[in-house]
């Protein structure tokens, strides 16, 4: 393997190893490799909102009491009570794995950079977990995201060699990672789970470890999240499940959203979050990182990193609602077609990388691969973007320092959440080019980013200083797309699974209403507009699967038609035309005048464009948000819907 960047902690970009065959693509054996500083345990930083006293509750930059737990609201994360909570936090990396995969795994030589974390996060071997700890609050962090194997859950060989916490010698990695878990929510620090790796082994290259479901199954990765997301069910300050870290292509497959396939990780995550939230653990935020690298990484073949851009056609719907967060990776070597790599054998190519690009370009191309979904109000994707890692090291070049700089500027003025890349280092150059925040020698002294001499430090504490919005975040009317291009997208827990036997059913989620869909391509439109959660508590959903209608308001077309006080939540179709609807009983009456909108016209949804376009290159029709949709009517080649009033 061959390191990109001599100042890079960690193999994070897109592809690390790629291996070619010679023979195919014109003959040449071509390997890629991108890089990622540091390694990443993540902390998280909520601003306006974090706090916690001795029950658990967390503790922000301000002191203020983290009012557990979390959820969103528009582009931001909210707490119980409704005010903003801002992530700015850490990665602390370890328990993920640092060993490069030969030979002893307690050998400095045989782990990256020479940091040996024992299968534990890193640094216990030179500092007591309290000081660590400490150490973090110091920086004014109020969250961490913190990284996990799946190997971690089962492994039982004793953990040896954390001579600075005795006491942890001898128990498993996860009891060591529950104790980590502990001190670090008794001190109000939030805690993100992030599933970082299948193996506990340094990432992120070519390993092994790209997919969710590399190395076991997707039925086996969303058991271990149950698993892991059950166990601190009752730690408040266990905020979020990160699913999974830099999702990138293998040597032959590439990753992709929307196709269900064994490849699709809108669906996979779509299956975790909802084991989640409905079984596991309801509090968690479930946070969705973008693609991190799709394409051979050649000039000769087609190559990017798509991040958060897919999101605009595909976003994702959770059961329960308010629970999704999306975050992004943003390093200044790698770029939105750079692989990160260096040279022939190391897959460069000839795109610009991040701290080439204009600071104008930089923003632009920043906001195109993720800041677009938090500041684009009012759409289907808006949700809070996490950029969970991005980092530098003290001994860098100019336009490596220029683009931190930007980059600092870039989250101060979209307001964006984040994470360092890495909090903790061991490296044998300790006082040297480590990028960690802070940096214990074996002499257990620490040397961190305010300690003077480091010319990150201004940087960085503008950044925690520059809070963006707080308080309390105004109420925001929500929209979802539904999705059932491939299967069923039955996002109800009331409606049954099966109540249109054989046909593709697509669903709202239980707090929202049906207000757009599109046949031509098995899509749907949800919303809470005006109203909220419009379905009567205690009812059930009805099926409406022959043609009744209480006025001929599509005259010559065939009407399903819900009973007057009743609103559509779902739709079904068999082959290209409808099958039944899905009817809710309203809690309030539902009676208001009627209009008919046909998908005869194409795009036909309201001017505002509110929602977003939920089904991009198809025929849709869609109420306005002020409206519910009461039937769908159908005739040879167009749809229509019926309107209604709310009031």
């Amino acid at each position: 393997m061959t390191l990109i960047h001599p100042r890079v902690r960690k193999w994070r970009s897109a592809l690390t190893v790629l291996t070619l065959v010679s023979g195919m693509l014109l003959g040449l054996a071509a390997h890629f490799t991108t890089t990622a500083q540091g390694a990443p345990p993540w902390c998280f930083l909520l601003s306006g909102s974090a706090g916690c006293p001795d029950s658990g509750s967390g503790s922000g930059s301000d002191g203020s009491p983290l009012n557990a737990p979390l959820s969103t609201r528009g582009r931001y994360i909210i707490d119980a009570a409704g005010n903003r909570v801002k992530l700015q936090s850490g990665n602390w990396h370890g328990s993920s794995g640092t060993w490069t995969g030969s030979g002893n795994d307690e050998e400095p030589d045989n782990n990256q950079y020479g940091e040996v974390s024992h299968r534990a996060p890193l640094g216990l071997e030179r500092a007591s977990m309290d000081r660590i700890v400490k150490d973090f609050k110091a920086l004014r962090l109020n969250s961490i995201r913190l990284p996990f194997s799946n190997e971690m859950i089962t492994d039982t060989r004793p953990i040896q060699g954390l001579t600075a916490n005795p006491s942890l010698n001898g128990l498993k990695p996860l009891e060591v990672y529950d104790r980590a878990v502990k001190a670090l929510t008794d001190a109000g620090l939030a805690v993100i789970l992030n599933n970082h790796t299948t193996t506990t082994l340094w990432c992120c290259s070519n390993d092994g470890n790209n997919f969710w479901n590399s190395g076991q199954s997707t039925e086996k990765w969303v058991d271990d999240w149950a698993f892991m997301a059950a166990r601190y069910k009752n730690n408040p300050l266990v905020v979020g499940a990160d699913l999974r870290n830099e999702i990138r292509r293998t040597t032959w497959n590439n990753p992709n959203v929307g196709w269900g396939d064994n490849q699709d990780w809108e669906l996979a995550s779509r299956l975790a979050g909802d084991r989640i939230t409905t079984t596991a653990n309801p509090n968690l935020l479930i946070i969705i990182e973008g693609l991190n690298w799709t394409g051979i990484p050649s000039d000769l073949f087609p190559h990017e990193r798509p991040m958060l851009k897919p999101n605009v056609w595909l976003s994702s719907t959770l059961t329960r609602s308010h629970k999704v967060v999306y975050s992004a990776h943003f390093y200044d070597y790698i770029g939105p077609n750079h692989t990160g790599g260096s040279g022939i054998g190391g897959g460069e190519t000839h795109d610009p990388r991040f701290r080439d690009m204009t600071r104008e370009d930089l923003f632009q191309s920043m906001d195109e691969l993720a800041g677009y979904v938090a500041n684009t109000p009012d759409r289907h994707f808006t949700a809070p973007v996490w950029v969970s890692e991005f980092g530098i090291g003290p001994n860098s070049t100019d336009p490596e320092k220029a683009w931190f700089a930007d980059m600092v500027d870039y989250l101060i003025s979209r307001d964006l959440d984040w994470s360092f890349w890495p909090i903790v280092g061991t490296g044998r150059q300790i006082d040297s080019d480590n990028w960690a925040l802070l940096r214990y020698g074996a002499d257990g002294k620490v040397r961190g980013i305010n300690d003077g001499g480091d010319w990150r430090s201004g940087h960085f504490n503008r950044l925690l200083d520059a809070k963006g919005k707080t308080g309390q975040v105004a109420p925001t009317r929500t929209w979802s797309m539904l999705y059932g291009t491939n299967d069923d997208f039955n996002a109800s827990l009331r409606a049954g699974n099966d109540w249109d036997s054989g046909a593709t059913k697509m669903v709202c989620p239980d707090d929202q209403r049906l207000v757009g869909i599109s046949v031509s391509a098995k899509r749907g439109l949800c919303t809470d507009a005006i109203e909220g959660n419009l379905w009567k508590p205690g009812t059930l959903a009805t099926t409406v699967n022959t043609e009744r209608f209480e006025s001929d308001w599509a005259n010559g077309a065939t009407k399903y038609q819900c009973p007057t006080g009743q609103f559509m939540n779902g739709y079904s179709q068999r082959g290209g035309s409808v099958s039944a609807v899905l009817c809710a009983t309203g809690r309030i009456p539902l009676a208001g005048a009627g209009r008919t909108v046909w998908d005869d016209t194409g795009d036909n949804r309201p001017a505002s464009g509110e929602g977003g376009d939920y089904a991009m290159n198809h025929t849709k029709i869609q109420c306005n948000s002020d409206e519910y949709a009461a039937g769908i009517a159908f005739t040879s080649g167009k749809t229509a819907l019926y309107c209604r009033k709310l009031k």
